[in-house]
């Protein structure tokens, strides 16, 4: 029997803004407010405004904090500062990867304290596999979910627009760290943090508060040409910014060496072992990927106008050298484009002959490195 899609407290706002709204992960979430090509640009030349309301937030607190996340997790979750913010993985006994993280250190020394923030589509999943991981440590593994609503304001004019809304230092806030503040009178965490490839901020607030936040941060960035944004454009830019998404460039199949994120994994860590969940398997995949490389994701850009999408192969001579991952019209470029896992010998920028077959038609391609747009600091 088929349950309905949970909905986060920005539901009304939504629908009075005219959402089109799709299930995503369970969740009821905005697709598009009018055109996702307007909202894309929005966001790349001014800014935008998202609910990630979906996205599931996990508490780990306890003395043994660090050395039970240096071990549930690929990464040194040891080094990170308080304040900061860590990009990581959790995988499973054989090495595949279960989701890609964002780490948050939020407690002092004296008092241990993270949050872990997982993707909607695995956040039960990472939560069970945290609390079974956790049995031996004393720590207490906290399901956070509904104690969060998660607004985004990214784009080049994001730090005006929040600037105008609090007096927290956001010039002394670095990429991938993050401060408790306020913000319109709204208590948060502000983050900065996103998944756009432009400078931006992630306010994780209670879900009653929600409401006032989103207004005050139109009310303020209205002026300047912010617009309300949806999941359809956040996935454009993402894929415009070479950034991964799970189920896609990332799966259970696939070792963090496989998706050429080894860098994400520490072997040494600074906790009272190294011994990590997926170690041997992961060490096994280090040598392999040194050996015999396996394949690498690369971005393709269309020289016609056919759009490739997951799961179109990609050919060279005749035969299948790898498989579109995700795919879409950029409007950046202003030219479909797609990120695909091909063989090592065709994932050299430039490689001629390289196509992707489109129900039969093999369509040219250019091989380019990612990601395909990069912003201006």
């Amino acid at each position: 029997m088929s349950t309905a899609p949970r909905l986060t407290a920005l539901d009304a706002v939504h629908r009075a803004l005219g959402a089109t709204m799709t299930d995503f992960a369970g969740w009821d979430m905005p697709l598009r407010y009018a055109s996702e090509r307007d909202e894309h640009n929005a966001v790349r030349t001014k800014a935008g405004l998202f609910d990630l309301s979906h996205m599931g937030e996990i508490t780990v607190s306890g003395p043994e904090a660090v050395d039970f996340l240096n071990f549930a997790l690929v990464g040194n979750i040891g080094s990170i500062g308080v304040g900061r913010a860590r990009y990581t993985m959790i995988v499973a006994e054989d090495g595949g990867i279960l989701d890609d993280l964002i780490v948050y250190r939020l407690g002092a020394p004296e008092a241990p304290e993270y949050m872990v923030v997982a993707n909607a589509s695995n956040a039960q999943n990472v939560l069970n596999e945290l609390s079974n991981r956790a049995e031996e440590f004393d720590v207490e593994v906290r399901d956070d979910r509904e104690a969060y609503a998660l607004l985004a304001v990214q784009g080049p004019e994001s730090p005006g627009i929040l600037k105008s809304l609090t007096d927290a230092d956001l010039d002394g806030l670095k990429y991938y760290a993050g401060l408790p503040g306020t913000v319109a009178g709204v208590a948060a965490l502000i983050a900065r943090t996103g998944y756009t490839g432009e400078d931006g901020f992630e306010l994780f607030v209670s879900p009653a508060d929600a409401e006032k936040l989103w207004g005050a941060l139109m009310e303020a960035g209205t002026p300047v040409g912010m617009v309300p944004a949806g999941l359809s454009c956040r996935d454009t830019l993402r894929l415009e910014a070479g950034m991964p998404l799970y189920g896609h460039e990332l799966t259970a199949e696939l070792t963090p060496f496989d998706a050429g994120l080894g860098r994400v994994v520490k072997f040494e860590k600074t906790s009272q072992s190294d011994t990590f969940l997926g170690r041997a398997a992961l060490a096994a995949a280090a040598e392999r990927a040194e050996t015999a490389p396996p394949r690498k994701l690369v971005g393709l850009i269309a020289e016609g106008r056919r759009v490739p999408r997951a799961g179109f192969p990609v050919v060279a001579d005749g035969k299948v050298i790898g498989e579109v991952t995700s795919g879409a019209p950029s409007p950046t470029l202003g030219k479909p484009i797609a990120i695909a896992y091909v063989d090592a010998e065709h994932a050299a920028p430039g490689t001629e002959g390289v196509g992707v077959d489109i129900r039969g038609t093999h369509e040219p391609y250019e091989v380019v490195a990612l990601p395909f747009y990069k912003r201006q600091k």
